[in-house]
This record gives structure tokens, sequence and C-alpha cells, in this order.
């Protein structure tokens, strides 16, 4: 079990990372650019290596050569055409099938070579294996297979085996624990890394902080101060050649059931007894297990769920939902979703979390917004002053920081009151600039450290309570309603929170 605590900074043990679907769009855009900046910053281990692992045929120099060009493009910074050098000189490729066993026989014997080298410059063998699993979800079972048919699952004398899987981690709570029995028919539970990027965003990991590291905060962040709570993700693109998955998908189990699932736990949970990683996935878990089931008519009084039409996006026209290349024609798929939530326990009892997620709204964000109660109406009102809530908004992405919104005197003899901000941007408070999500789950992946990974349990849970929604909807889709591309949504998630006496905050 780990037990070092989140947010560290340690150097990893020596090991490899195997990269399986290593000439997709996530290793090019996302994964070694990340590892760039991680050896860049001095992070990595001295005898790191990377190996993809895909299916075309290729030489490790002609490998590289496409990392550069594409890690370039998508790097958060400059790259340094000396240090990517020397970084690229850890990266080799290997061709296989996924479903050829001799392919991870020949990995398993290359990966023993590695080690032999090392032990000779380095007087050490580490036999450190991390798995990526940058594949489609079909393509999950025969890696493990093999992964295990290959022994290469097995960690040798000292060392480790783990593997990371993206998400999605299943499409309903069956399929999810069909899924955790498959790998760990692998690996063990602790051995498992189920990664969600946004528990890696610098905003989504201060939560904690932000709460349990300040008593102004702790001490109201319950139903006696809080009136409600809004979740909110929000983007203007569309499907973006992303049809095929998901118009399968849709807005509920694309963004709901992992991302936003995620930072509800996180800002709804009790204090964990250690920083621990199932210290703090237990109280996670706890605030899955506490949300009042939608099932029936429940769902449709307290979700919508909506679909973009024809419209303009900063200024530019773009097209309906169902005129995407790849959608059907009479597609119900919601591109579109907004949730009422109640969490049933001591903390928040009459507290409601609204959630929305969408595409082809009028810009892009991702924020936790808490809403404090009005002040009672006795003093100012009684001068015509209409007090504004304090509302105090996290920003996942973009501009990533905090602020709090609060009410303060114009200079001035006469009293007029107007809302002000508190604003705290991680941009400009710290000289460093912020590594993507990424950087950091990776590295914690190498150093064992599970905090910011789902847990099965914790994936279930989420999936129990998105397969009532989606069973309701399956009897309907009466409730579909459509909104206009470049619009906040459609007006019914506007009927949905103002009946709380609340409005949604304004993209």
């Amino acid at each position: 079990m780990n037990s070092k605590p989140p947010f560290s900074r340690l150097t990893p043990e020596p090991c490899s990372l195997v990269i399986f679907g290593a000439t997709g769009d996530l290793t090019h855009r996302k994964l070694i650019p990340a590892l760039y900046h991680l050896a860049v910053e001095n992070a990595l281990p001295a005898n790191f290596k990377v190996i993809g692992f895909a299916r075309r045929e290729k030489t490790d120099e002609a490998f590289r050569e496409e990392l550069g060009a594409t890690t370039k493009k998508f790097s958060r910074t400059a790259v340094d055409d000396a240090k990517w050098k020397h970084f690229a000189q850890s990266i080799s490729y290997h061709q296989s099938e996924f479903h050829d066993l001799n392919g991870y026989c020949e990995l398993a014997k290359k990966l023993a070579q590695e080690d032999d080298a090392a032990s000779v410059e380095f007087g050490k063998r580490s036999g450190n294996r991390l798995f990526y699993l940058a594949v489609a979800p079909d393509q999950i079972e025969v890696i493990l297979h093999n992964l295990k048919e290959s022994g290469l699952n097995v960690p040798g004398e000292g060392g480790w085996a783990r593997v990371i899987i993206e998400k999605p981690f299943g499409v309903d709570a069956a399929t999810a624990s069909h899924l955790n029995e498959l790998v760990h028919g692998a690996f063990p539970e602790e051995s498992t890394y189920r990664i969600d990027h946004y528990l890696g965003k610098e905003t989504a990991q201060n939560i904690m902080v932000l709460r349990f590291a300040n008593t102004i905060f702790e001490s109201i962040w319950n139903s006696n101060h809080i009136q409600h709570v809004q979740i909110t993700a929000a983007e203007s693109l569309g499907v973006e050649g992303r049809a095929g998955y998901y118009d399968k998908a849709g807005a509920l189990r694309d963004m709901v059931q992992n991302h936003l699932l995620q930072l509800l736990t996180l800002t709804a949970m009790e204090p964990p007894v250690s920083m621990s990683a199932d210290a703090v996935r237990d109280e996670k878990l706890k605030v899955l297990r506490s949300l009042r089931p939608l099932k029936g008519e429940d769902v449709f009084k307290n979700v919508v769920r909506g679909q973009y039409e024809e419209g303009l996006v900063g200024g530019a026209p773009v097209i309906a939902y169902r005129q995407e290349e790849g959608v059907m024609p009479a597609s119900t798929t919601e591109t579109y979703v907004a949730l009422r939530i109640a969490i049933d326990n001591w903390r928040w009892a009459g507290v409601p979390f609204f959630i929305r997620a969408g595409k082809r709204l009028p810009k892009a964000c991702t924020e936790i917004a808490v809403f404090f109660k009005s002040v009672p109406p006795i003093l100012f009102s009684t001068l015509g002053h209409k007090l504004d809530q304090n509302v105090l908004l996290i920003r996942i992405q973009p501009d990533e920081g905090i602020s709090l919104g609060m009410s303060a005197k114009t200079p001035g003899s006469m009293l007029q009151i107007q809302p002000v901000k508190m604003n705290f941007q991680y941009g400009t408070a710290f000289e460093k600039q912020n590594p993507e999500a990424y950087e950091r789950l990776l590295l914690d992946a190498m150093n064992g450290d599970a905090t910011l990974f789902a847990r099965s349990d914790e994936v279930v849970a989420a999936w129990k309570f998105i397969d009532d929604i989606e069973e309701a909807w399956l009897q309907s889709s009466d409730d579909l309603c459509f909104y206009q591309s470049g619009t906040s949504g459609p007006e019914e998630a506007h009927d949905l929170i103002s009946s709380c006496c609340t409005a949604w905050r304004k993209l």
C-alpha cells in the first residue's frame, strides 16, 4: 500500500516506460512533451528509458524525429534542440501487433538487455516497468492478456511493474467491473493507475489545500454557510473528428462520469485521516456513495440534456451536431448536460450541487463556484442596497487560480457598495510556470503515488450513479432539447437552476 504523501517531488527510481499506442495522438500531443519537460527539469531518473510499442514499421531514428516535430508543436515552452537531442536518446521503438504474443516476448528480451547494460554502467539492475495503455478501449484486454502471458506483468526481484490506463474505463458499471477483473488478473490494484488528467491540474490538486489548510474556509465549508455549488466544464469546440466515439458516449459519459464527479468529490469530501492515497480515495468514495440516486421521473426533473444546432462561435459560423461528419442524422446524443445533485450526508444536507458540461458554448472553461448564503437583509437593504452573494471561484482551466467575490464600499462620502474580487492566479503568484497535468501524473506513477488516480471502487460507484440516468433516457428521448451554438446552453438548463432561486454563472 502506498504511504507516500501527494504533492511531493521525489526523483523516481530508474525505470522503463513502455507506451502502447506510441504512434497515436495522445503520445505525440501529451505524453512525450510531458516527459521532455520532466527531463529538462531533471525530474527523471538517470537510467530512464521510453519504448514506443505500435503496429507500424519504424526505425528508432524515424520515431524520434516524428516525436521531435510534434513536441516542438505542442510543448508548453520552446524546445531546446540540445536538450531534446539528449532526451531523445532514451527513446526507442518496438514494432508489434497488439495481439502478437511474440512481440511481447521480444520486448521482454529488449528490456532485459537494457537492464544488463544499466547494471554495467550504474552497478545496479532496475527491472522497474511502467506500461502506459494509450490505446482504444477495445485493445486493452488483449494487451493485458499478453503482458501476463509474457511475464512482463511480474516485476523482477526488488523491482516493480505498474500499468496506466486511460479513460474511458468502461461504458457503464458492468463493463467497468469486468475491466477491473481483467486488470486485476494481470496487475494488483496497488499497481493499477486509472488516469484522469483533470486531477493532475494544479488548481484541482489545490482544492484540498484550500479547504483543509485554511481555517477560514474549512469552518464554513458546510450547509450552514453554503447555499449551492456550481461545477462547469464548457467547451467552444464541437466533436472535432471524434464523432465515432462521441456519438456513442455523449456529454454525460464523456465528461460527467469521470472529470466532473471527480471534481465534485474533491469539493465535498471529508478530511482524510492522512495524505496517503487510500485515505484520500476512501473519502472520495464516501461522497460518491452519498449521491442521491436519480431514477425514473427524478431524472427528467433533475437532469437536462441538449444538443447543439448551427450558430456562431467566436464570430464564425458552425454546423449543427447532426451535420458533423460521422454523426447519425437523427442522433439523440447529448452534447450538453446539466444536473442537480443532492449529497445525502451531514455536511451537505440541503445544498444542491449543479453540474453542467457542454460543447459549442461561448468559451472554454472549467471551474468550481461555491456560492455562500446571503447576509440577512436587514442592515444595508434598508438603505436600498442589493448585495451580491460571496462566491469562491476555483478556476481549473484556463488561467488557473482562485478568486473570492465580496462587497466593498466605493470611495467617497456616500455609502455606495459594489462587488470586488480578491484574486489569486498561479501565473503571477509563482515564478515558475504551471506544469501540464500529464507531467505530474506520469511522475506520480513512477513514484508509486496513486492519490490522483481513480481506484476501482471509485470508478464503479461513479458509473452506478450515471447508469440510472442513462437507463431513464433509454425509455424516452422526448426530453432532448436543442440550443444554438455559441449560446450558454438550452433554456431548460436555466429553468433547472432558477427553481432554486439562482442562475448559472455567466460563461
